[in-house]
């Protein structure tokens, strides 16, 4: 790991490892002067839709009560982290290698029995992958990406699959959000603060089975 990590308590009961986000600007500034093409860590930070997440699946856990859940493009992985205990399985991904290493120590430090952290990428997902829910917070952020990702979900709610999407309110995401709309069972809106900033976060429930959560 390449970033430093700080114990970071993220809930009353619970404290994570978290990268120290100064530290990991500073670093990513050298290794972009070394490689123009390194990519940012997004993952190495708790953005607010994680938070906003967390506090919908805390308020209507039945969304993921004792269900098997897959959480994609998770970084730091916080609602796979915090509601572990609510679900049956959680299978948690990133596509980075570092991410994926960190949900890991994460993983073992809260003694996690039921959550397995996989390297995955969302552009080619293994065949026998099958969830009863998805979660997905903030991954909408790229436009090139919006064609892949509406695939992806319409094809595991085709499947039965339930979908939790945690997204900002952004101008350019509204077409990625509209194309779903046919799916929206549930629509709530969270206000999270980030740096003196309160942003709205809207956490979509995408589904065919018009009951699904209601138990």
């Amino acid at each position: 790991m390449q970033y430093p990590l700080q114990l970071t308590q993220i809930s009353a009961e619970k404290a994570i490892y978290v990268p120290v986000y100064d530290a990991v600007k500073a670093i990513y500034t050298d290794l972009l002067a070394l490689d123009p093409a390194t990519p940012f860590p997004y993952w190495a930070k708790v953005w607010p839709s994680a938070i906003a997440l967390v506090k919908v699946l805390q308020t209507h856990p039945s969304l993921i009560r004792d269900k098997s859940v897959l959480e994609l493009g998770a970084g730091i992985g916080l609602p796979s982290l915090l509601m572990a205990s609510e679900a049956k399985t959680i299978q948690v991904s990133d596509y980075d290698s570092e991410a994926v290493e960190l949900l890991r120590k994460n993983i073992a430090y809260l003694q996690l029995q039921n959550v397995q952290a996989l390297q995955m990428d969302w552009n080619d997902l293994p065949e026998n992958i099958n969830p009863e829910v998805i979660i997905l917070s903030d991954v909408n952020y790229d436009p090139t990406q919006f064609e892949t990702l509406t695939k992806l979900i319409q094809k595991f709610i085709h499947q039965g699959c339930a979908i939790i999407l945690s997204t900002p309110q952004r101008i350019m995401a509204s077409p990625f959000v509209l194309t779903l709309s046919e799916f929206i069972i549930a629509d709530y809106l969270e206000m999270v603060g980030e740096n003196g900033v309160t942003k709205e976060i809207s956490i979509l429930v995408l589904s065919k089975n018009s009951s699904y959560g209601k138990k």
